[in-house]
């Protein structure tokens, strides 16, 4: 067959068409049925992308969960890294990693330097990680930011401790997200046997990648959940007007309030049920 321009944009056409109907299918696909878990989250859970601030037109807004670890060391500061998006949970230890194929026996009988390079160069690996709201692990994360909020007091940095131990109890018991991220596994149905309740517990896909540390002890970090990004249909817009990043709001309540239901299907995907303006 002569390749010609024409040929080329009907391929490209039909090409398009059928990438769509597989999408279309698939998200088809994931809402089937009943929900594999559904979460009732709110403004400190669900959050436009820095993008969709600048964005005028009435559609095609974007929102990410925000999900957390439980740091393994102690908030010291207000400025504390709090654990959003990712990073090395005191679970994610040397059994969990070997219990997700990486291999613990490149560590024996070699130097340190050695050691590091053959365990860095072990490729992330694809995962399902069980997300926690409001559950055990937040009221964990509350008791760590009033003991960090008890000891900056105490230092009294600057005049400013009493302040500063305000903001840090204001940002955990308020501002930051009480979705974490609390185990990773390879079987779903181990998984949800585990952690049965589904209003609580959700599961989905994400990374784990290995971690060096100096004493030559053996961890993971976790990043990249592919059930961040959820798009917010047109009839459920309004309930998310004016929402903003937490890094562009100058005060604990800048930006609307607002009740949400995230399901996550078949494929472990979400997608928005409802959404409530508070």
């Amino acid at each position: 067959m002569k390749w010609t321009s024409k040929t080329a944009l009907i391929a490209g056409l039909a090409l398009i068409t059928t990438t769509n109907l597989v999408a279309l299918g698939g998200a088809a696909y994931n809402r089937s049925g009943e929900p594999d878990s559904s979460l009732s989250v709110t403004q400190r859970e669900l959050q436009p992308d820095h993008i969709g601030v600048y964005r005028k037109e009435n559609s095609g807004l974007t929102l990410h969960l925000r999900w957390r670890v439980l740091q393994q060391a102690e908030i010291r500061s207000v400025y504390a890294f709090d654990g959003a998006g990712g990073g090395a949970p005191a679970w994610l230890d040397a059994a969990k990693m070997a219990e997700l194929g990486f291999d613990r026996k490149i560590m024996v009988n070699r130097s340190a330097a050695d050691a590091q390079w053959r365990h860095e160069r072990q490729l992330p690996r694809d995962v399902l990680v069980v997300l926690e709201l409001n559950g055990p692990v937040y009221q964990q994360a509350l008791e760590r930011a009033r003991r960090a909020a008890t000891e900056v007091e105490s230092k009294n940095e600057r005049g400013e401790g009493k302040k500063n131990a305000q903001e840090i109890i204001d940002r955990a018991e308020r501002r930051s997200s009480r979705l974490f991220a609390v185990d990773a596994g390879l079987d779903r149905d181990a998984l949800r046997a585990k952690y049965p309740d589904r209003q609580t517990y959700a599961i989905v896909r994400g990374q784990v990648r290995p971690a060096w540390e100096p004493s030559g002890k053996i961890s993971g970090t976790l990043y990249d959940l592919s059930a961040a990004a959820i798009n917010v249909p047109l009839e459920m817009r309004a309930a998310f007007d004016g929402a903003l990043p937490p890094s562009y709001q100058r005060s604990m309540d800048e930006g609307p309030h607002f009740e949400a239901k995230v399901a996550f299907g078949q494929r472990l995907e979400p997608w928005l049920i409802s959404a409530t303006r508070k």
